[in-house]
């Protein structure tokens, strides 16, 4: 019996396995970036002039953004616009007993990221892959959720530079009677008030913005796109809000720092319209080796909705940074 599930008349799948995924290793993936690259990213996310150090590639001290990694996947080592439908139908390997995702019914479901050394202001001289693996696929609600696991890393010296975690969403995909995935530890909010608080009024060209850096799905530029995928129109990257909650962790709590930026994963809970305001609420509590713990819930302004829940940021104690 084949690996790979086929697909039948009724446009289901026969021979669904779920359980065949597990372990499952993934095509590598060359990235790279220029400097132009780092800038827009950090512009694309709301950081100000006040934090220079990430707008200016003059800057003594200008530094990548910590979270920048976030995209390469998406962007690889493209340097114009791309059709995302078609890479992602032509990257989407094969995974066993799973039925390929439909790109057009796909959305994040939670990310992770780990900073293991910082990355340099561009690739060159590097030679970057993204090395991935499959942890589980789970059925849930009618949903196919696959759960992997990503590095990236220097080939010519195996450094790492960074770890992901990430949870794609198959909207619908699912139904086959699959696991239901782990249970998972939760980061819910203090019943207290919060630390510090971070606003950010979206602009209604903000995923306009950010889709150069390299998510190029026509859900986040195209109305109708975003009607036909049950949407009121067009919306915000889910890493792209992601992205900004990071910022506001570090502008609020981390003195702009990006060496006290240790790693941040949270759920997307809710989608976010263009225009919109987000406003992330942090909590501190004590980390390991004297990191501190930021739990942190984001919230769309206007209606209260949740947009970014189980959220969670290591910081580094101050004695570890450089002078900005």
């Amino acid at each position: 019996m084949s690996l790979y599930p086929t697909r039948n008349v009724s446009g289901r799948y026969d021979n669904v396995d779920f359980t065949k995924a597990a372990g499952h290793i993934l095509p590598t993936v060359k990235v790279s970036y220029l400097r132009r690259d780092v800038l827009l990213f950090a512009a694309s996310i709301g950081i100000k002039k006040e934090e220079l150090h990430f707008l200016y590639e003059l800057h003594p001290s200008f530094a990548v953004f910590p979270t920048f990694a976030s995209n390469l996947a998406f962007k690889r080592t493209s340097q114009d616009v791309f059709d995302f439908i078609e890479r992602m139908i032509e990257s989407n390997a094969p995974v066993p007993g799973t039925p390929p995702f439909d790109p057009q019914r796909s959305v994040d479901g939670e990310r992770g990221l780990e900073i293991i050394n910082p990355l340099p202001v561009d690739s060159s001289g590097l030679d970057l892959e993204i090395r991935g693996k499959v942890i589980g696929v789970y059925d849930k609600g009618g949903n196919m959720i696959l759960e992997g696991e990503n590095t990236l890393v220097d080939a010519k010296t195996e450094k790492i530079y960074v770890k992901f975690t990430n949870m794609a969403f198959g909207i619908g995909q699912g139904g086959y009677g699959g696991p239901k995935g782990p249970a998972k530890k939760g980061h819910p909010p203090p019943k207290r008030a919060p630390d510090a608080v971070h606003v950010y009024k979206t602009s209604p060209e903000q995923a306009l913005l950010y889709r150069l850096c390299g998510d190029y799905n026509p859900l986040h530029a195209d109305e109708e796109f975003g009607r036909r995928a049950g949407f009121k129109g067009s919306i915000m990257q889910g890493l792209g809000s992601w992205n900004i909650a990071s910022h506001g962790i570090l502008l609020e709590l981390g003195n702009c720092d990006p060496l006290r930026f240790k790693s941040i994963t949270a759920r997307f809970a809710n989608v976010v319209y263009p225009g919109e305001t987000l406003e992330t609420r942090m909590w501190k509590t004590p980390g390991k080796e004297g990191n501190i713990d930021v739990v942190f819930e984001t919230r769309v302004q206007e209606d209260g909705r949740v947009a970014l829940s189980n959220g969670l940021c290591v910081l580094k104690p101050e004695h570890v940074t450089s002078k900005l």
